[in-house]
């Protein structure tokens, strides 16, 4: 089954590519690598903002992260020129949680986004992880996601 059939299983329509926020590129192409910057938390409603562990729970998190990986998929899309079909494999996810210091589960609120790539992508989806706490994150957001794919 191809990604985007699977995603539209899913009820998932990938948005533009979010452009950046500051003096950076979106994604940069190394080889067969592909590269891209941080993605924020954020739906049709703006910016998911909050802190773990004050004001937003474990399962709050994990919905934002999640967010963050529909558009690291989207920013995977316009880095292979539209055509999101070139994904080998989903290499690494690196997960920024805004978060108290005695909050402990980053793991949880990142596996909103590992959780996502796997159930979109199947084996491809499967990946290397780092998931870490942030005192805090862009614009007050709760979660950053970047990723690195490999793609043909």
């Amino acid at each position: 089954m191809s990604i985007e059939s699977r995603l539209s299983e899913l009820g998932v329509t990938l948005p533009d590519a979010p452009a950046p926020a500051a003096n950076y590129v979106p994604f940069v192409k190394s080889g067969n690598l592909l590269f891209v910057s941080g993605q924020i938390s954020a739906d049709d409603d703006g910016f998911i903002t909050g802190t773990l562990g004050e004001d937003m729970t474990a399962e709050d998190g994990a919905a934002a992260a999640r967010t963050c990986a529909i558009s690291l998929l989207a920013q995977l899309k316009a880095g292979c020129d539209g055509d999101i079909e070139r994904l080998v494999r989903v290499v690494k996810l690196t997960g920024f949680v805004n978060s108290t210091a005695d909050f402990g589960d980053q793991p949880k609120v990142i596996n909103g986004a590992s959780d996502f790539m796997v159930e979109a992508l199947g084996e491809r989806g499967r990946h290397s992880r780092s998931a870490v706490s942030a005192p805090s994150l862009p614009f007050g957001v709760a979660v950053e996601i970047e990723a690195i794919f490999e793609i043909s």
